[in-house]
């Protein structure tokens, strides 16, 4: 025998992701995680450490998803793709029924006092990134003429990090499909007008 653990690491991960999910951290207990893993203790912790090596990989794979999500976004400009972004985030009838409601790094960071050091700093690295992706968008739409050189690109990041999260996490609160989407519409008027023809 090699010694490798005789398990599928993203399986293990996914199902550690859906009791992170629900309960937040501080609430999951080692048992739920083992049990729903199907791993027992001492093979939790020889793999992953600790409760917090644990949720450390977990909200790492999370962000990763949707980071992948942002970037597969098109358009034919920025401003389309941006929506597109925006869109692409809409729970879909699929998603409703695999995966708990909101969103893992905006539960994490609301609990963000609760979280160990390493997941704190997931979760805030998780934010930067996705506010970065947002930020170049609009730099390259700067590039592209489609925005002024003098747009505010930090506060529209912040802006529509905002929006972002509340794209995954309103539903949860009653809003529906068309409510979000016009939520969309309407956060799409922060766009600065477009510049007049260079030259």
């Amino acid at each position: 025998m090699s010694g490798r653990p005789q398990f599928d690491d993203a399986s293990v991960i996914d199902a550690a992701m859906e009791i992170f999910w629900r309960h937040g951290y501080a609430a999951a207990s080692i048992d739920q995680l083992s049990t729903a893993m199907g791993l027992s203790r001492s093979s939790l912790y020889k793999r992953f450490g600790d409760k917090e090596g644990l949720f450390r990989e977990v909200l790492a794979a999370y962000v990763g998803r949707v980071v992948a999500r942002m970037n597969a976004a098109q358009g034919a400009s920025h401003r389309e793709r941006l929506q597109a972004l925006l869109m692409g985030l809409l729970p879909t009838e699929e998603r409703r029924r695999t995966r708990p409601p909101g969103c893992l790094l905006v539960r994490s960071c609301a609990e963000m006092g609760d979280l160990p050091p390493a997941g704190r700093t997931v979760a805030l690295e998780g934010l930067a990134l996705q506010r970065e992706i947002l930020g170049d968008l609009f730099r390259e739409a700067v590039e592209a003429g489609e925005l002024s050189p003098a747009a505010d690109i930090e506060r529209l990041a912040w802006h529509f990090l905002g929006v972002l999260q509340a794209v995954m996490n309103l539903p949860q609160a009653g809003a529906t499909v068309d409510d979000v989407r016009g939520m969309i519409a309407l956060a799409m008027l922060a766009w600065p007008a477009q510049p007049p023809p260079r030259g």
